[in-house]
């Protein structure tokens, strides 16, 4: 049987070529537009499972954001500091990160980060980064949506073990975290090159009330 890998592992391996794939979700442009519609200049946006820091903290860091991202994969975080000087990054993971200093997050971004966990990180992972989302500010999902636990795939030719939640029960848990969603909606995306299989993808954009 053929050892599955880690986040940290595969991400390693892979490296710019995930950004060849993944680097032009429509979706993922859109819920950026979104956020920076809505986000003054200097506010800070922590960018979970930051990866090559393309396209979310290039963005994010262009539009005068204070960003930080994070990555579980040391290649990564590498690539991020090279391609995105406007930004921060450090090698850390979600499910153990603790954020500096008081007040949290004016948002928290989460592409697609969760996938390779089993479902209770992921129920946690959840509701972390929901209570670093500062009052009044943002946090924005993306994962691959299903009643899917310790499945057993191959992603961009490497062996992984994937869990994830229904799009249902993804916004029940960020409202039980206690904020509200604004947006939920589910889209097919074709990753470029056909580097990867299709993939459904859902995005979900939540707001915590102001205090």
């Amino acid at each position: 049987m053929t050892a599955r890998k880690t986040a940290a592992e595969v991400f390693d391996a892979l490296a710019g070529r995930y950004e060849e794939a993944f680097g032009t979700i429509p979706a993922q442009r859109e819920a950026l537009e979104w956020l920076t519609r809505r986000l003054p200049r200097g506010a800070r946006v922590l960018d979970v499972g930051s990866g090559t820091g393309r396209p979310t903290a290039e963005t994010l860091a262009r539009a005068g954001y204070a960003v930080t991202g994070i990555d579980v994969s040391a290649e990564m975080v590498a690539l991020a500091r090279t391609r995105v000087p406007g930004a921060r990054f450090e090698q850390a993971d979600v499910r153990s990160y603790a954020p500096p200093g008081p007040g949290g997050f004016d948002a928290v971004c989460a592409f697609f980060p969760l996938l390779m966990m089993d479902r209770r990180e992921i129920a946690a992972s959840l509701e972390r980064m929901a209570s670093w989302t500062a009052p009044g500010g943002y946090l924005l999902v993306a994962t691959v949506p299903g009643d899917i636990d310790a499945l057993d795939i191959e992603f961009m030719g490497h062996p992984v073990t994937v869990s994830s939640l229904s799009a249902e029960e993804y916004r029940r848990r960020i409202e039980a975290a206690g904020l509200e969603v604004l947006h939920h909606e589910t889209s097919l995306y074709h990753p470029s090159g056909g580097l990867a299989d299709p993939e459904e993808h859902l995005f979900c954009h939540a707001r915590r009330p102001a205090a």
